[in-house]
C-alpha cells in the first residue's frame, strides 16, 4: 500500500468493532498483514477466539491480535492496572505500526481509554502522527475526541436507532460477544 489513510468508527450505535474487524478480514484476504490491538477487554469474545485460530493459521508474522484489558469494566472505575495495561498496550502498538511489518492496524476501543482517562488525548494523536505513510489506521469506540475526529481521514458513526438491549435482552453469543 502506498498511502494509508486514518479512519475513525465511533458513537453510540452497534457495529464499530465488527467494521473493523471486517476490514481486517479484506486486508488479510488482499496479503497485508494485520495487527489489532484491543483497549479495555480482555474477555475472550466471539470475534477474538477465532481472530486468534486465523492468527495461528497464518502465522504472527501476517496477523497479530492483543488484548490490554483485565475484562470488561465499562460499569466500575478503571483502577491503576487498567491504566498501565492501556499505556503498555499504546507502547506496544506503536512498535507494531512503525515497524513496517504491519499495513493495517487497529486500535479497538481506544476512544473508550481516551473518555476513561486510561490514556490522554495527546499521547494519541502522537500516535496517529507517528503513523507510517503506508499504514492505514482504524481507532474505533464510543467517545472519539473532537480533536481525533478532526485529524482522521475518514470518520464513521454508527447511530443507535433501536436496539434489543433496549428491551432487556443481554449480549449473546455470537452476535454481540
Amino acid at each position: 500500500m502506498q498511502q494509508g489513510y486514518v479512519h475513525v468508527y465511533t458513537g453510540n450505535g452497534k457495529g464499530k468493532t465488527t467494521a473493523a474487524i471486517g476490514l481486517a478480514i479484506r486486508s488479510l484476504g488482499a496479503g497485508f498483514a494485520v495487527y489489532l490491538g484491543q483497549f479495555i477487554k480482555g474477555m475472550k469474545y466471539s470475534e477474538i477466539v477465532m481472530l486468534e485460530k486465523l492468527s495461528e493459521e497464518l502465522g504472527s508474522s501476517r496477523l497479530e491480535v492483543h488484548q490490554y484489558g483485565r475484562g470488561c469494566f465499562i460499569r466500575r472505575e478503571p483502577a491503576e492496572e487498567d491504566k498501565k495495561l492501556a499505556q503498555e498496550g499504546l507502547g506496544q502498538a506503536l512498535a507494531a505500526m512503525v515497524s513496517g511489518r504491519f499495513q493495517l492496524v487497529i486500535l479497538d476501543e481506544i476512544n473508550v481509554a481516551l473518555h476513561l482517562g486510561l490514556l490522554h488525548e495527546q499521547e494519541v494523536l502522537s500516535f496517529v502522527e507517528a503513523r507510517p505513510q503506508q499504514v492505514e489506521l482504524v481507532l474505533t469506540g464510543r467517545y472519539a475526541p473532537q480533536a481525533l475526529l478532526d485529524r482522521a481521514d475518514l470518520v464513521t458513526e454508527m447511530q443507535e436507532i433501536r436496539h434489543y438491549y433496549r428491551k432487556g435482552v443481554e449480549a449473546r453469543k455470537g452476535i454481540e460477544r
